[in-house]
């Protein structure tokens, strides 16, 4: 026999076999009847899983040339109100068993399925009684025979699921469901592998049981979970039980590029501004009713890495309590927005505030850090209580090395009518002003080592708008430092000498101070300056007047006194009137032209000419001349000089 000879027999009897198997096929497709089809899928169906699917559309059965059938709108639970629904059940079948004529099913799909979930005010599913059909189904005392076959994946493909607690005040939706269950034919384990829609994100995700059977009748099992998504990545490996009431525990792991993102997308809306980034979770999780206990922790924000414990409920409002520690913390950008000065460091800031969003949730937390960054402000080991409810921030400041010093006291920020409410009460002890007042208000003119009582309490939709109505008082002991900018020593002696040589520069020196009290009130953004009063071994300064907080400017007047040799209770061997007018930052210190004419001998025959009528006017330009400054004559206003 050839080769060929050969060739030709084995292709005859491979065509055979075919046309044998197409025969089968077709006497099976000719002669089962379609209803013992679907009540043998049905029955299969019902013998692995314990539920009764209800069939109220059309069956569509197919033997050839692959064995399949299709239920057109099924559901399963109550008539009324299924818990799920769904368009088609297509259950594809088994080869071999086929050509014996056995039923038998390879896998499920339902297609476009429509599950609700729903918990009333006892914390009970509309799926309770399901799940109690799967657990007989599934468990170990379950009536099934030994040579019993079941199915070994149930597919959802384009599903939508809707849960809802309305006692916790839950709704959400998950859409564009498509996932493939491996079901506990075999072994006890299951999973669940694809992906769904949520917020407008796509998630894929995969749900792993080590015992489904005891996870159904509330037993402890192993549990892992994975999510990923484009606003954050999440793991937990752990165990569950439901009985007698939900407990996780086990190890979470989060992600996220950006926190703000995150938490916009799972439905928080957070404080407007800067922060919220790099974020990264790790911790020991357990969670039962309402509850979910974070213990050591390790989170990292923007850069911010700290350790502690944290829980978050939400049984009721939603609120997060913890304890946490860390080496560094910069907070900068979460202050980002909140500006007290533009640009040019001169005007109060005129953007609106926003903080709205601080009702979104209540915070008790309490923090320690080894040094902190706020803004220009760099403080030392640092205790911090943090407290938000309805909206109202309060943040107490236990004890803080700051500007080499202690800081303590009370800030509040509420939301109000007019935009926000502000109070604040602090206590700064043996710091160094020259940096403290630098580093918060931006003010440059006073060196030394003192104490500060500050309490302030405003209202405005902007920092400008709040220095309108600005309402407190402050206190301020300092001692062994210097004004800046203000060298009262240099110009005294140089008016003692020669009250009319004009008052020359003398604002880029000193004037060192041994002690310095300034006690102030404000009222409706207008300070009112009742005592400055500075002692120096060679200078003493009284001064008194108003400062405008909105315009940050002064208006005051005051004595300068050179210091008498002699006892300190001795007259001052010189003293002038002055006033300080101007900006803050570059005020102007005028002298009384008056008492340095007094004190003039070549200038008192003038200013007694300018009381006389006669000869005021002809006398007038020379004074000015002399002194650079408007004459005021007696009882009268300054009258201007006439152009020449």
């Amino acid at each position: 026999m050839t080769a060929a000879t050969g060739f030709k027999r084995l292709a005859l009897a491979i065509v055979a076999v075919v046309v044998a198997f197409v025969a089968a096929m077709g006497t099976i497709a000719l002669f089962m009847p379609r209803d013992s089809v679907r009540a043998a899928v049905m029955s299969e169906i019902r013998n692995a899983t314990g539920l009764d699917i209800v069939l109220r559309g059309d069956v569509d059965v197919s033997l050839f040339p692959t064995g399949s059938i299709t239920l057109n709108n099924v559901s399963l639970g109550e008539d009324a109100n299924p818990v799920l629904a769904a368009d088609q059940l297509n259950a594809r079948l088994r080869f071999f068993p086929l050509l014996t004529g056995r039923i038998e099913i390879a896998d499920i799909a339902l297609v476009r399925p429509r599950i609700k979930v729903t918990y009333d005010r006892g914390g009970r599913s509309n799926w309770s009684a399901t799940v109690d059909a799967l657990a007989r189904a599934l468990g170990p005392k379950a009536n099934r025979s030994a040579d019993a076959t079941s199915f070994s994946e149930i597919r959802i493909d384009d599903g939508t699921v809707d849960v809802s607690d309305p006692a916790r005040g839950l709704a959400e939706t998950f859409t564009k469901v498509q996932l493939a269950l491996a079901w506990p034919s075999i072994s006890k384990s299951f999973a669940a592998t694809g992906s769904f829609e949520w917020h407008g994100q796509g998630v894929d995700t995969t749900v792993s049981l080590t015992d489904f059977a005891a996870a159904l009748v509330g037993e402890r099992s192993g549990l892992k979970v994975r999510l990923t998504a484009a606003a954050v990545k999440l793991a937990f490996e752990g165990n569950v039980s439901t009985a007698p009431t939900l407990k996780v525990e086990g190890t979470l792991a989060a992600d996220s590029a950006a926190l703000r993102d995150t938490l916009r997308w799972v439905g928080y809306q957070p404080i407007t501004g800067g922060g919220f980034g790099r974020f990264a979770l790790k911790a020991r999780t357990s969670v039962t009713s309402g509850a979910i206990a974070l213990s050591t922790v390790n989170v990292e924000l923007d850069g911010n890495v700290a350790e502690g414990v944290l829980t978050f409920s939400t049984d009721g409002r939603r609120s997060v309590q913890g304890t946490l520690a860390a080496d560094d913390l910069n907070l900068t950008p979460y202050i980002s927005t909140v500006r007290l000065l533009t640009a040019n460091e001169r005007d109060w800031n005129e953007g609106l505030l926003s903080i709205e969003n601080l009702s979104g949730i209540d915070l008790d937390l309490r923090l320690s850090a080894a040094r902190i960054t706020v803004a220009r402000a760099k403080l030392g080991r640092t205790a911090v209580a943090a407290n938000l409810r309805g909206g109202k921030l309060n943040v107490t400041i236990g004890e803080s090395q700051a500007f080499n010093g202690v800081l303590k006291g009370t800030l509040a920020l509420a939301p109000s009518d007019s935009g926000a409410d502000f109070k604040s009460q602090l206590q700064l002890i043996d710091v160094d002003l020259e940096k403290c007042l630098n580093d918060v208000f931006q003010f440059r003119r006073l060196e030394g080592r003192g104490d500060i009582e500050l309490a302030l309490d405003a209202s405005g939709n902007s920092v400008l708008a709040m220095t309108r109505t600005v309402n407190g008082s402050a206190k301020l002991a300092g001692r062994q430092g210097a004004m800046v900018g203000l060298n009262v020593e240099q110009l005294l002696r140089r008016l003692e000498r020669r009250p009319l040589s004009g008052a020359g520069d003398f604002r880029n020196g000193r004037t060192p101070y041994e002690k310095l009290t300034v006690d102030i009130k404000m009222a409706d953004g207008v300070a009112t300056i009742d005592t400055v009063h500075l002692e120096g071994s060679k200078v003493r300064l009284g001064l008194a007047g108003t400062a405008s907080i909105p315009a940050r400017e002064f208006d005051l007047r005051g004595v300068a006194a050179l210091a008498s040799s002699s006892a300190a209770d001795a007259p001052p061997a010189f003293e002038l009137p002055f006033m300080v007018q101007g900006p803050w930052d570059d005020p102007m210190m005028l002298p009384d032209t008056q008492a340095l004419m007094s004190r003039s001998p070549a200038a008192s025959p003038l200013l007694n000419a300018v009381r006389n009528r006669n000869t005021r006017d002809t006398v007038r330009n020379a004074i000015e001349r002399l002194t650079g400054a408007p004459v005021t004559p007696p009882g009268g206003a300054a009258q201007p000089t006439e152009q020449r």
